[in-house]
């Protein structure tokens, strides 16, 4: 579903149709890119699609809404810079109400009796992914009709996705459960039946939406676990550095190929288990990232925390790019590739959309 070849992910950029994609994204077979893996490892970046877009020389508006879902991606991260750990907390307003701080048996055992969301669970273990208004739905069951609290099931999805990004996950899952906007989401089954091709019927979810508010938790849901997994991370042979030439340190938020690409210098995948420990992902995620990493020539792997690191290269000699999981390295720090030159604490995407807004390009009418 996601081949890690550079050619064929340059080749579904080439491939993006941005006029199906507004009508037809919500649907369960809708043409959306499928490059959010590449986009969330730093494999590519949203300005190299933005650019692709603008390349089409379309009217503005055919473009528009998928530039705009692009930049949505740009804005949890411009968050995520402000915030540090502070998107680990609920970010507006206090979730309520809150029955558990676990995530409910029946979702991770896709066995919620919602066929759709079941079926979708079982992929996402399959495949890694899971289509984006899907995770709504699962996002809405967990912690608006199971009440668990947002961040323990954020998390166990955040440790299946591909894609996992955690500023998208963990602000979305808020957006979800009410911490990080005016209201709920909740969607009925109805809703799920005309996005998801289903026709069920008879399921919790079969209400109308004024009886949300005060549905009671549903038998199916009702029994709960904690989500703590470990990353495994296999240690890695003793890699050959010298102290004083010019390295590049990647990791799993930079799997740039493009960076530095016709320069000699040294190439470092750095796989903190500390980070893993903070943001768990599964073996699957891990193999992802270093299939990806094989776009990259010369690239040596090493387990370590980055203190190990520099004790092989001076930190003068290091070079990395801006995220808010590195503020601890040490050397010379770049910007990330951004859609837009906007950045800083706006207090909702649509306020930061603005200003991107007025930074875009004449555009044919």
């Amino acid at each position: 579903m996601f081949p890690t070849e550079i050619k064929k992910i340059h080749q579904r950029i080439q491939q993006i149709d941005p006029v199906q994609y507004a009508r037809s994204r919500n649907f369960s077979d809708g043409a959306v890119t499928h490059l959010s893996p590449y986009i969330s490892r730093g494999v590519i970046s949203t300005k190299q699609v933005f650019d692709h877009l603008l390349s089409l020389d379309l009217p503005w508006q055919r473009i528009e809404k998928l530039v705009q879902e692009l930049a949505w991606r740009d804005y949890w991260q411009n968050i995520w810079i402000a915030k540090g750990d502070g998107i680990n907390e609920d970010l507006k307003h206090a979730q309520d109400p809150v029955s558990n701080h676990g995530i409910s048996d029946a979702i991770v055992d896709h066995g919620t009796g919602i066929n759709a969301i079941d079926n979708a669970i079982g992929d996402l273990y399959k495949t890694g992914y899971m289509h984006n208004h899907m995770r709504m739905y699962v996002a809405s069951v967990a912690c608006n009709i199971a009440q668990s609290h947002w961040l323990t099931p954020a998390r166990w999805m955040y440790y299946h996705l591909l894609d996992g990004d955690w500023a998208s996950n963990a602000l979305s899952w808020q957006w979800v459960a009410g911490s990080n906007a005016n209201k709920k989401y909740y969607a009925n089954q109805d809703n799920i039946n005309k996005y998801f091709n289903s026709s069920q019927k008879q399921t919790f979810l079969d209400v109308d939406y004024e009886q949300f508010s005060t549905l009671a938790i549903p038998e199916v849901l009702a029994e709960f676990s904690n989500f703590d997994p470990q990353t495994k991370l296999t240690d890695t042979a003793d890699i050959q550095l010298e102290r004083d030439k010019k390295t590049l340190v990647y990791n799993y938020y930079n799997l740039d190929p493009d960076w530095y690409a016709d320069e000699e210098v040294q190439r470092v995948l750095l796989l903190e288990p500390s980070f893993f420990k903070t943001y768990p992902v599964s073996p699957k995620c891990i193999e992802f990232v270093t299939q990806l990493a094989n776009n990259i020539a010369g690239i040596q792997i090493i387990v370590a925390e980055f203190d190990a690191l520099t004790e092989k290269v001076d930190p003068a000699q290091i070079i990395y790019k801006e995220h808010p999981t590195n503020r601890h390295y040490l050397g010379t720090e770049e910007s990330r590739s951004w859609m837009f030159d906007v950045s800083g604490d706006y207090p909702s995407f649509f306020a930061f959309w603005k200003k991107c807004k007025k930074l875009m390009p004449a555009q044919p009418s």
